[in-house]
């Protein structure tokens, strides 16, 4: 019998899903995201090529030229690479001796490209990687503490979210970018955690409350095995998600401090600093600006594409599909009703069609004559 306090919900399990793991079922929503998959392929192979062939920890690359050897002109400084075949009325396919062209002075400016893309990659994943540890530091501290923990840090975050990014990030070029490309990475890092912050203190305010928390604490746990060992674990597709578009937005930080002066520094490159240095000749030899500024585009939108490929797989609330429109149910599938204590009936059904977790939710009206499913109070039997 049911009451009009009661709701009854409707839970469809396939096999695919009983005994599979969270990481398993991220894993594969991610695998099925084909966008996060090609933008991973193509920035791989973007590192791999410029990494090859301008040469990284102390290997020398393939490449024949240096990033900073002077060069007699060739070909009037124009580039050599050709991509139209005979047949079409080209050139041929071939690199040539300098595919990108030259620089004013006469560097090879294919290897100087190479560098930059080398030089800005780490720059970004330092940024990245210490930006998401101060912030998931602060924000777990801030969210599992509260009371003054919790006000003070966040005001010193806010302190932070007031000044814009790229002031801070011109004082600390000024300060250290004559380092190297890694001290001023680093400190750059030190400027950009303050959006992760936010995120992880908010999720664990709501962790922090969960069932599994109380018992750890029961079981004599220190703060910070709970908050290292069992919330931050529980935590991790928002942090994730966060330094990946934290990755995103560095390498456009970078090159925005390179491009005004205050970035990588010469002799060395990077595609921001390798923009600056050809401003002039936008008009008169385009390509020496459409190279580096292509590249920093294509490689910010390829973390992008995997930032959202992440978000998808660790949240499979992104994707719905109403439950009515599914004729026919997988053959595995069972389903489970519980019923649990509400104003009003619901029923709710949740099944995987496609590697996906879907749910569609039904409200039945007691007063509803037509509906079946509603819930109503039993009638005494008629005389």
């Amino acid at each position: 019998m049911s009451t009009p306090n009661e709701t009854t919900t409707t839970t469809v399990v396939t096999d695919d899903e009983r005994g599979i793991s969270q990481g398993r079922l991220v894993l594969r929503r991610f695998l099925e995201h084909k966008p996060a998959l090609i933008s991973i392929a193509l920035f791989l192979a973007i590192i791999i090529f410029a990494m090859t062939a301008s040469g990284a920890f102390g290997l020398p690359g393939w490449w024949k030229w240096s990033y900073a050897e002077l060069l007699p002109p060739a070909n009037g400084g124009r580039p050599t690479l050709s991509l139209i075949p005979t047949w079409l009325g080209g050139d041929g396919i071939h690199f040539g001796d300098h595919p990108f062209g030259q620089s004013n002075v006469g560097k090879d400016y294919f290897a100087m490209t190479m560098r930059g893309i080398v030089v800005s990659t780490y720059i970004m994943f330092i940024i990245g990687g210490v930006g998401t540890f101060i912030g998931v530091v602060v924000g777990a501290i801030a969210g599992y503490y509260r009371g003054w923990v919790d006000a003070v840090l966040m005001r010193l975050t806010d302190v932070v979210i007031v000044i814009p990014v790229i002031v801070l990030g011109a004082v600390v070029g000024v300060a250290v970018g004559g380092l190297g490309p890694v001290p001023l990475a680093f400190f750059l890092g030190l400027l950009v955690w303050t959006g992760t912050a936010r995120l992880v203190r908010g999720e664990f305010l709501s962790l922090r409350e969960r069932e599994f928390v109380e018992a750890a604490r029961v079981a004599g746990a220190s703060d910070l095995r709970i908050i290292f060992k069992h919330i931050l674990p529980n935590a991790m597709g928002i942090v994730i998600v966060s330094a990946t578009l934290m990755i995103a937005a560095a390498i456009i930080l970078e090159t925005a401090l390179s491009f005004l002066g205050y970035g990588v520094r010469s002799p060395d490159v990077s595609l921001g600093l390798l923009i600056s240095a050809n401003e002039s000749a936008f008009q008169t030899r385009p390509y020496l600006f459409w190279w580096p500024a292509a590249l920093i585009v294509l490689l910010s939108l390829l973390v992008n594409f995997i930032g959202d490929g992440l978000r998808d797989a660790f949240d499979p609330r992104q994707k719905r599909v109403n439950f009515r429109k599914v004729k026919e149910l997988p053959a595995d599938a069972t389903v489970e009703v519980v019923p649990t204590a509400s104003g009003t009936a619901l029923g709710e059904a949740t099944h995987m069609l496609h590697g996906e977790r879907f749910s569609d939710t039904v409200k039945h009206d007691p007063a509803d004559p037509n509906d079946p499913d509603a819930p109503r109070d039993e009638e005494s039997p008629k005389p």
